[in-house]
């Protein structure tokens, strides 16, 4: 790196891979994938040719045949537990824009006056999802299960609740 700019960059990418993006794959797991039906990990059996007595019984019972192709019982329950532990946040979890009482990296007035702009902005931004997770006029918001959109709200409390940034960058 030559220039302030090309630090930015760098800086940026690094805390966007590290929280936000981290974030989103991580702890949208288990709304989807919490039911297996949605996300099944393995089929235990190929696609029935047409003509053939599996597919004969996938026309007739189409349930019945789903569920004797997808994930059986016990590695369910593995991946269900897996998903559940990685999709929840830890009781001593700081999020972005948060430090641990105090504790900053610097005592010079602008970064930290920067910091506190930024956690001001966050706290505006999840304001900003909750009105339009409210706002009769954006129903597509939701879809057709009304789970309203949370996933990259800033904030958090411990367990699985499928929201949240953790703040994973100690400098």
């Amino acid at each position: 790196m030559q220039t302030r700019g090309e630090l930015v960059d760098v800086s940026t990418t690094l805390i966007w891979i590290s929280s936000a993006l981290h974030a989103a794959v991580n702890f949208g797991q288990y709304p989807y994938g919490g039911l297996i039906l949605n996300r099944p990990t393995i089929s235990r059996r190929f696609m029935p040719e047409k003509g053939s007595a599996e597919y004969d019984a996938l026309a007739k019972n189409p349930e019945k045949e789903f569920l004797r192709t997808i994930t059986g019982k016990k590695e369910t329950l593995i991946d269900l537990t897996v998903i559940e532990i990685l999709s929840r946040h830890a009781s001593d979890e700081f999020y972005l824009g948060e430090r641990e009482g105090g504790d900053f990296w610097t005592s010079d007035a602008g970064p930290l006056e920067a910091f506190k702009r930024f956690g001001t902005k966050l706290a505006e931004i999840e304001q900003k999802l909750v009105q339009k997770n409210n706002d009769e006029t954006l129903r597509n918001r939701t879809g057709p299960a009304k789970m309203p959109y949370t996933l990259l709200f800033p904030s958090s409390e411990e367990g699985l609740t499928f929201r949240g940034i953790p703040n994973s960058i100690s400098i």
